[in-house]
């Protein structure tokens, strides 16, 4: 059944990265990194501070979707190699890369295969950028692959919208859990023909299925993979309007509450390192 769950978030995926890479303004508003050769998306802008230097790295973004994280780590002074399950999303990175005078290398596979279709052991640094985990039915098979495309001395870097904001329900007036904190072996159903930006025509397939994971799951899953935590930060802040109308844009297009602003984790920063 997995299996099934897995195929219909790629369809959705599929229609998301051609709408998302759209050249009139809307979805991600790619033109700004063609046209501007120094430009960074806000999420690797936000990560810089734990990221650190990058330059003359080995990096595979897993889950890059339409490649804007994966260029801009590119531009920090990386080899880059992008990774995403969609055949639409890997086309319209290599078109986004190719337009705006970039060499990446992008992959098509799910990430549950990365270590079969990459070279193992072989990363200075796997990174995932925000809304990736939520995809993955389980976060010790996750684990397991980002350990084995590690290097030696190699870091992952992950940030990712907080297992307590996926718990919250958005309709309600207040803030208010509902869903499963931890992870569940079924997920989530959900039928929304929107996206999390402005796109140009509503989607077709909109059927999604998504898991939760706890923070201790996943700090425990990659504990037992034998890697080393360096760094655990929860920010108040996710660079999307989560809850729609509780949050504040910040200049640099992070979304905060409106009210109570600390009141709750809405992302976090996890670094960890595979032992020499």
């Amino acid at each position: 059944m997995t299996t099934e769950f897995i195929d219909a978030n790629r369809a959705n995926w599929d229609e998301r990265a051609t709408l998302h890479a759209a050249r009139d303004g809307s979805g991600y508003g790619v033109e700004r990194y063609i046209q501007d050769t120094d430009a960074l998306s806000d999420v690797v802008r936000f990560d810089r501070p734990l990221l650190g230097d990058i330059t003359g790295a080995r990096v595979v973004h897993l889950q890059c979707h339409i490649g804007t994280d994966t260029l801009s780590l590119a531009r920090l002074g990386a080899t880059v190699t992008g990774l995403d399950f969609s055949e639409n999303a890997v086309t319209e990175a290599r078109r986004l890369a190719d337009e705006a005078g970039v060499s990446v290398e992008f992959v098509r596979a799910d990430v549950r295969d990365a270590a079969d279709k990459l070279p193992r052991g072989s990363f200075d640094l796997v990174y995932t950028g925000i809304g990736a985990l939520c995809w993955l039915p389980s976060i010790e098979d996750w684990a397991g692959v980002v350990a084995d495309l590690l290097a030696p001395g190699g870091t992952l870097h992950i940030r990712e919208g907080h297992p307590i904001l996926w718990s919250m329900n958005e309709e309600l007036p207040g803030l208010a859990l509902r869903f499963p904190y931890f992870e569940q072996r079924e997920p989530l159903e959900w039928d929304d023909d929107g996206t999390y930006v402005e796109v140009s025509a509503p989607l077709q397939a909109t059927r999604t299925y998504e898991w939760n994971h706890g923070l201790g799951e996943i700090v425990t899953a990659l504990l037992d993979r034998g890697l080393r935590i360096d760094a655990l930060v929860e920010h108040d802040s996710v660079p999307w309007e989560a809850l729609p109308g509780r949050m504040t844009e910040r200049p640099n297009g992070e979304f905060a509450l409106t009210e109570q602003p600390s009141v709750m984790p809405l992302s976090y920063t996890i670094r960890a390192s595979k032992p020499a």
